[in-house]
């Protein structure tokens, strides 16, 4: 997809109920107040502005048209670029590094977690967010009603975003290998039943309140995070 046209559709999105209620459940994991963020693949900005309000935020974003078409309510540092960017970063200087759905389109994991730890305070941590193969292939199969494409998946088949293409999606285990200098403290289900559920009823009243303490309420329940599409996963350093 063109740049434009996916920054654009990007926007749309996180106006609607439904991205409203990912970027509220994300948040909501996170009590963040007069702290020093670095928020790495900040796309449009979302949470980079979120947080700024109360909080000195970095940003750093490869593509310009995301940064052309970014939310600027508040006043945030933005960086244009990717993992070089993190070398004008002072060691031992952040509190929390932001890392949402970003691992999946770069190869450079471990050079990343080693600048990501190189940067962060003793004490600071790490928010990722990243695709769950199980909760896609619910998608797949009961949003989508795409049977070909979940049975695809279930043979290991390669995930592909109808936006953003090619998804080299992977499991905790991997994390900790690539992430070996943290640990993982927090596991969190996103969107494990309104990613589920027609378009049409997330326009109805109260749909977004009611999903929200649902979602809120099993986000730690093994069995049902393990069908959510995305996991938020806290990681402190070592």
């Amino acid at each position: 997809m063109d740049n434009k046209i996916m920054a654009n559709h990007y926007r749309n999105e996180v106006s609607t109920p439904w991205g409203r209620l990912f970027y509220r459940l994300v948040w909501n994991h996170l009590d963040l107040n007069g702290m020093k963020i670095l928020d790495f693949g900040s796309g449009l900005g979302v949470s980079a502005d979120h947080f700024a309000k109360a909080n000195e935020v970095i940003a750093v974003e490869p593509d310009d048209e995301m940064i052309q078409h970014r939310l600027t309510s508040h006043v945030y540092q933005q960086l244009y670029g990717s993992l070089d960017c993190l070398d004008e970063i002072p060691e031992s200087s952040i509190d929390v590094v932001l890392c949402h759905n970003v691992l999946e389109y770069m190869e450079e994991r471990e050079s990343l977690f080693d600048q990501f730890h190189r940067v962060l305070k003793p004490d600071g941590f790490i928010s990722v967010v990243k695709h769950n193969r199980n909760g896609t292939i619910m998608q797949r199969a009961v949003f989508d009603y795409a049977t070909d494409e979940a049975m695809m998946l279930l043979d290991q088949g390669e995930i592909v975003s109808r936006h953003f293409g090619r998804i080299n999606d992977y499991e905790l285990q991997a994390m900790e290998r690539f992430a070996c200098a943290f640990e993982i403290m927090d596991i969190y289900g996103v969107r494990m039943f309104y990613g589920l559920q027609q378009n049409a009823i997330k326009q109805e009243k109260d749909w977004e309140e009611n999903m929200f303490a649902l979602e809120c309420r099993a986000e730690q329940i093994p069995a049902l995070r393990d069908i959510a599409i995305y996991h938020h996963v806290i990681l402190r350093k070592k």
